[in-house]
C-alpha cells in the first residue's frame, strides 16, 4: 500500500521541522489536500530534469563570461590593452561595484514579471557584453564593458537560487544549488580548456576590427552564451502551475505543498514590511558575512588561477590545462556536500568541517615551497571554499520564509557577499607576485572566519529553536489577525531554523 502524506492546515505533523504555523479561524479549517510519497519523488523527479540542467547551464555560461578575463589576461590581453600596474584589479573591481548594487533590484524586479523571460533576458544581456569585450582597444573601454556585465550578471545568481526556491522545499534545496553553483566550478575547468582552444584560432575578422588569441575568447563564448539563452525560455517555466513536463495534479501538488510550507501564496507581491523582515534576519548576515569570506576565496582562484600556476613556472597554454582537474574536483565535492547536507538536514557542520582544507591548503601556499606542493596545495584551497557558497547561500534561504522575503533575502545575501569579490581582486597584487603572501594570508584568515562564523551560526539556530519550543516567542502572536500570524514566515513561533 501506498504511503499517503496529509496536510492539515491545522496541524502540519507529517512534515518533519517544515513550517508549521497554525491558523485556527473558527474552528474550521480547509479540506486536507493528500498524494502519495510516491507522487512527491515523481514530482521531484521530473522538475529536476527540467529546471536543475537549465539552471546549472546558464549560471555556468554566466560565471564563464565573469572569469575569462583571467584566462585572456595570459593570452596576450595584457600587453595589447596596456594593463599594467593596478590596471587589471581596477577593472575586475569595477565589475563586482556594479554586480552587488544590482542584485536586491534585479530580485523584486523578477519576483514582479516572473522568470521565464527575465532570467534568461539577463543570460542574452551578458552574453552580448563578452562579444563586445572582444572588440575593446584601451583600458578605458575595458572598464565600460565590465560596468555593463556587472549590470546584466548581478540578478543571475540570486535570481536563478530565488527560482529554485519556488519550486523546491526547503531539505531538497541545498543539492539543487549545490548543482548550479558548482557551475562556478565546471566553467573554471570548461574555461580553461576552451581559452587554450579558442586562443589557438588564426587571425580573422574585418580590417580594423581582427580577432585573435584573448580576443577570439570573448566573442565565441559570448556568442555561445546569447545562442544558449535565447532558447532557455521553451525549458524554464513561470511557475509550478505552469510547467509542461507535470500533469495537472502534479502541478497541484507542486504549488500545494509549497504553499503548505511555506504558508504563503506564491504570487505575493514584495511589499515595505517584506524588505524589513529580510533586512532585520540575523541569519541573513551570518550567511552574507560567510558568503563574503568564501568569494574571497573563490572568485580570488577563479580570476587569479591562471595567473598563479604561470607564476609557478608553466607556460600560458599550461597553466590554462593544470586548472582544468582542480576545477572538477571542486565541482564534485560541492555537489556532494549539497547532496549530503539536505538528507542530514544540516547546514552549517559541512560548512565548518570544509575550512580545515581550504586552512590547510592557503597554509601551505603561504610558507610551502616547491611547485608540487603549490599545486596541491591549490586543490585543497578549491575543494575547501567551493562548497561554501551554495552552502551559506540555501542556508540563508531556508531558514528566511515567504516567497517575497525569500526574493529579498537571496539579493540581499548575494550583495553582501559580493564584496568578497572586491576583496579578492585587490588581494592578489602584481608587486605581491610570484609568492603573493599577501594574497594567501588574506584568504586564510577568510577561511579562519568562515569556521568560527559557521559554529556561531549553528548556535545561534539551535538556541533560537529551543527558546521558540519553550514559548519564548509566543508574545508575538498577541493581537494578530490569522492572516497577520500566517504572514510572520520565519518569525513565526512556531517556524524552526535549520542548523
Amino acid at each position: 500500500m501506498a504511503v499517503v502524506q496529509k496536510v492539515d492546515e491545522k496541524s502540519d505533523t507529517d512534515i518533519a521541522d517544515a513550517v508549521v504555523l497554525e491558523t485556527k479561524s473558527d474552528g474550521s479549517s480547509e479540506a486536507a489536500p493528500s498524494w502519495t510519497v510516491a507522487e512527491e519523488a515523481a514530482i521531484r523527479r521530473k522538475l529536476d530534469w527540467q529546471l536543475v540542467p537549465t539552471v546549472t547551464i546558464l549560471y555556468l555560461l554566466c560565471f564563464l563570461d565573469r572569469i575569462n578575463i583571467g584566462n585572456a589576461r595570459i593570452q596576450g590581453m595584457q600587453e595589447d590593452l596596456d594593463l599594467y600596474g593596478y590596471r587589471f584589479n581596477i577593472a575586475t573591481s569595477i565589475f563586482y561595484i556594479v554586480y552587488l548594487t544590482v542584485e536586491v533590484p534585479s530580485n523584486i524586479i523578477l519576483k514582479h514579471v516572473g522568470p521565464r523571460f527575465y532570467l534568461p533576458g539577463l543570460v542574452v544581456g551578458f552574453g552580448a557584453v563578452s562579444v563586445a569585450t572582444a572588440f575593446v582597444r584601451n583600458f578605458d573601454q575595458l572598464c565600460a564593458v565590465r560596468a555593463l556585465l556587472g549590470i546584466f550578471e548581478g540578478g543571475t545568481m540570486p535570481g536563478l537560487s530565488f527560482f529554485l526556491s519556488s519550486f523546491y522545499k526547503r531539505e531538497e534545496l541545498y543539492f539543487r544549488i549545490g548543482i548550479f553553483v558548482s557551475a562556478a566550478s565546471i566553467a573554471g575547468a570548461f574555461g580553461g580548456l576552451l581559452a587554450a582552444g579558442l586562443s589557438q584560432i588564426p587571425e580573422w575578422g574585418a580590417a580594423g576590427s581582427r580577432l585573435h588569441t584573448w580576443r577570439n575568447i570573448f566573442f565565441f563564448e559570448g556568442l555561445l552564451t546569447v545562442i544558449v539563452a535565447l532558447a532557455a525560455p521553451i525549458f524554464l517555466p513561470q511557475s509550478p502551475e505552469t510547467s509542461k513536463y507535470l500533469n495537472d495534479r502534479q502541478r497541484w501538488i507542486a504549488a500545494e505543498r509549497l504553499r503548505l510550507e511555506n504558508k504563503a501564496q506564491a504570487n505575493e507581491k514584495v511589499q515595505a514590511h517584506h524588505i524589513k523582515r529580510a533586512l532585520l534576519n540575523i541569519n541573513n548576515y551570518i550567511c552574507a558575512a560567510g558568503f563574503f569570506a568564501i568569494n574571497v576565496t573563490v572568485q580570488g582562484l577563479s580570476v587569479f588561477m591562471p595567473t598563479l600556476l604561470r607564476d609557478l613556472g608553466w607556460q600560458s597554454l599550461t597553466a590554462q590545462y593544470y586548472t582544468v582537474p582542480v576545477y572538477v574536483a571542486a565541482s564534485l565535492v560541492a555537489i556532494g556536500v549539497g547532496f549530503i547536507s539536505d538528507k542530514t538536514r544540516m547546514r552549517g557542520l559541512y560548512l565548518a568541517l570544509f575550512t580545515f582544507l581550504g586552512i590547510t591548503g592557503f597554509a601551505m601556499l603561504r610558507w610551502g615551497s616547491g611547485n608540487q606542493l603549490k599545486y596541491a596545495a591549490v586543490y585543497l584551497c578549491a575543494v575547501g571554499a567551493f562548497p561554501g557558497g551554495p552552502g551559506f547561500l540555501s542556508w540563508g534561504l531556508n531558514n528566511t520564509a515567504g516567497p517575497a522575503v525569500r526574493a529579498v533575502s537571496g539579493g540581499w545575501i548575494v550583495t553582501l557577499g559580493t564584496m568578497g569579490g572586491i576583496l579578492a581582486v585587490w588581494a592578489y597584487l602584481p608587486d605581491d607576485g610570484p609568492s603573493f603572501p599577501i594574497g594567501h594570508t588574506i584568504n586564510l584568515a577568510a577561511q579562519i572566519f568562515v569556521l568560527f562564523l559557521s559554529i556561531f551560526g549553528i548556535f545561534y539556530c539551535l538556541w533560537e529553536n529551543k527558546l521558540r519550543a519553550r514559548g519564548g516567542r509566543n508574545d508575538r502572536l498577541v493581537g494578530l489577525t490569522e492572516e497577520q500570524k500566517a504572514d510572520l514566515g520565519h518569525m513565526h513561533p512556531d517556524f524552526r531554523y535549520i542548523a
